[in-house]
C-alpha cells in the first residue's frame, strides 16, 4: 500500500481518463460499489488461494474478542457486481453493460508491478452469453491500451470448457481438475518442468500429467512451425499470429476429440477469435490452451493481455455465467475483463510513454503578497483572475515575505508567471508580470491582465 504523491497521482489521473473515455464509447456505464462486503460474499468466490488473500476485518465492539471475522476488504469488483446485479435487477437494463475503476486489496507478497492495495479497471456486460461480448471486450481493452501508447500487446484467449475436455481426455479425474488448473496457472511464472512437478505434488498420476502436458509441448510445436514459415518470407506477422491461431484449434479439436464439453468450448472459442475480425484486433489475439486463470468463477471463455518484459498480465477476464446466481437464484450469464491501473503504470513510467506536459507547474500565475496591508488585494486580484479567466491556474503566496524569496518559491514549483502588485501598481490600476522563463516584467492594466495571461498561457482559452 502506498502514498501518491502530485507527479503520481497526474500520471493516474491520465490513465483512468483515457479508459474511462475509452469504455463509454462502447456504451458502458459508471458503477461503484462499497469498500466492505461481507465475508460471506466474498468467500467460496475465488478459489483455495484467493481465500487465503482476502483482508478479513475482526468483529468489533463486544465480539471483538472471538477473534472472528464479518466483514472483508473487496477481493475484486466482480463479485461485488454480481451483488449489485442480484439486488438491483429489475432496476437494470436488460443487458447491463457497466464499468468500474476502484481499489482493490489483497493480502498478497509485494512485487514488481504487485500491490496490496490497487486499482482495478473493469468491464463487464451482464444479460447474454452472445461471444459478441467477449470480442467486443477484447476489442474495448485493446483500444484502450492503444489510446495510451500501447503497440506491442497479446491478447491471449482461451476457454474453461476446452480445459476440461482436455483433463478429461487426458485422463485427469474430475476431482483434480481444480489443482491441475492451479498449477497450470503458473506456467507463465515457473516453466514447463515445475508444472510438471507441480501436478506430481498435487496428486495428479503419471500418464494423465504428461498427456496433458504433451498438447502445451505440441502446441510449442506450431507455433516453431509458423515461425519457420514467417521466416521463410511467406507470411506477415499478423498472417503468421492468424495461420497459428487456426492451427491451434485444430489441434484443440483433435485432442478433446469426442468429448462434448470440449468441443463446444472449441466452437465458442473459434467463434469469439472470428468476431474479433471484425473488430480489426484478431493480429493481437493469440489462442492459448496454456492460459487458465486462477478463479474458480469463470465458466466460459477467458483471456488475458501481456506484454513483453513484464511478469504478470495487463489485464485480464473471462465468462462468468453462474456468478450472479449464487447471489440471485437465477441463471444470469456474465461476462467481464479488467485493466491493471498499477501495472499499466509501471510499464509506462518505465518505457517513458507518458506525454511530457503531465508534469506541468501546479499553477499557471503566482500572485505575490507586498505587504500585509496588502494581503486583501491580492486575494481579490486571484480572484479576478480566476473569474474572468476560468482555464488560468491561480495560486497565491500565502505570507507577506521578500519578494526573491515568492520567486524562488514559483520557479521551485515550475509556475511561469508571477503577479506583483506594489504600491505604486495599484495606485495606477496596473500589476507587473513576470515571465520566470525569460526574466522579463512588464506593467499592464490590471483590467487587461487576465486576457493577457490567458492569451499567452492558453491561446485565450477562458
Amino acid at each position: 500500500m502506498r502514498d501518491f504523491l502530485p507527479a503520481d497521482l497526474r500520471r493516474r489521473e491520465y490513465v483512468v481518463r483515457v479508459i474511462k473515455e475509452t469504455y463509454e464509447r462502447y456504451g458502458f456505464e459508471p458503477l461503484e460499489t462499497p469498500a466492505v462486503e461481507n465475508i460471506e460474499t466474498l468467500l467460496g468466490k475465488y478459489g483455495e488461494e484467493g481465500n487465503q488473500l482476502i483482508f478479513k476485518i475482526l468483529k468489533r465492539g463486544e465480539h471483538e474478542k472471538t477473534g472472528e471475522a464479518d466483514l472483508a476488504l473487496r477481493y475484486d469488483l466482480t463479485v461485488p457486481l454480481a451483488r449489485v446485479v442480484a439486488e438491483y435487477g429489475e432496476r437494470l437494463p436488460k443487458f447491463f453493460k457497466r464499468y468500474q475503476i476502484q481499489p482493490v486489496w489483497r493480502a498478497d507478497r509485494p512485487a514488481r508491478g504487485r500491490f496490496r492495495e490497487f486499482y482495478q479497471c473493469d468491464v463487464d456486460v451482464v444479460g447474454t452469453r452472445s461471444a459478441v461480448v467477449e470480442a467486443e471486450l477484447c476489442a474495448a481493452a485493446s483500444d484502450a491500451l492503444t489510446a495510451l501508447g500501447f503497440r506491442d500487446f497479446t491478447i491471449r484467449l482461451n476457454h474453461r470448457q476446452v480445459l476440461a475436455g482436455v483433463l478429461e481426455a487426458a485422463g485427469v479425474p474430475v476431482d483434480k481438475h481444480a489443482d491441475a488448473l492451479v498449477a497450470l496457472d503458473k506456467m507463465d511464472k515457473i516453466g514447463f518442468a515445475e508444472v510438471l512437478n507441480e501436478l506430481s505434488r498435487r496428486g495428479v498420476a503419471h500418464p494423465a500429467r504428461t498427456k496433458f502436458m504433451g498438447l502445451f509441448e505440441g502446441m510449442a510445436e506450431l507455433e516453431h512451425a509458423a515461425e519457420f514459415v514467417a521466416g521463410d518470407g511467406g507470411l506477415n506477422e499478423v498472417s503468421q499470429t492468424e495461420a497459428y491461431n487456426h492451427a491451434a484449434l485444430g489441434r484443440l479439436v483433435e485432442f478433446v476429440g469426442g468429448n462434448e464439453a470440449g468441443a463446444r468450448g472449441v466452437d465458442e472459442l473459434r467463434r469469439v477469435y472470428e468476431y474479433t475480425h471484425e473488430y480489426g484486433i484478431a493480429g493481437r489475439v493469440r489462442i492459448d490452451p496454456s492460459l487458465a486463470r486462477g478463479l474458480s468463477y469463470y465458466t466460459g471463455a477467458i483471456l488475458e493481455i501481456n506484454v513483453p518484459d513484464l511478469a504478470g498480465s495487463l489485464g485480464g477476464g473471462g465468462r462468468y455465467d453462474n456468478l450472479v446466481g449464487m447471489f440471485s437464484g437465477k441463471d444470469i450469464p456474465a461476462c467481464g475483463f479488467s485493466l491493471g491501473l498499477e501495472r499499466i503504470i509501471v510499464v509506462m513510467t518505465e518505457r517513458e510513454m507518458f506525454p511530457k506536459d503531465l508534469g506541468r507547474a501546479a499553477a499557471d500565475v503566482l500572485v505575490t503578497i507586498w505587504n500585509e496591508e496588502s494581503v486583501r488585494d491580492s486575494l481579490a486580484f486571484a480572484a479576478e483572475l480566476r473569474r474572468e479567466a476560468p482555464a488560468l491556474r491561480v495560486d497565491v503566496y500565502p505570507e507577506a515575505d521578500k519578494l526573491g524569496k515568492q520567486f524562488k518559491y514559483a520557479s521551485a514549483r515550475g509556475v511561469p508567471y508571477v503577479v506583483v502588485i506594489g504600491d505604486d501598481e495599484r495606485a495606477r490600476g496596473e500589476v507587473a508580470l513576470k515571465d520566470l522563463k525569460t526574466g522579463e516584467q512588464e506593467t499592464v492594466a490590471r483590467a487587461h491582465a487576465a486576457a493577457i495571461l490567458s492569451e499567452r498561457l492558453h491561446g485565450n482559452k477562458s
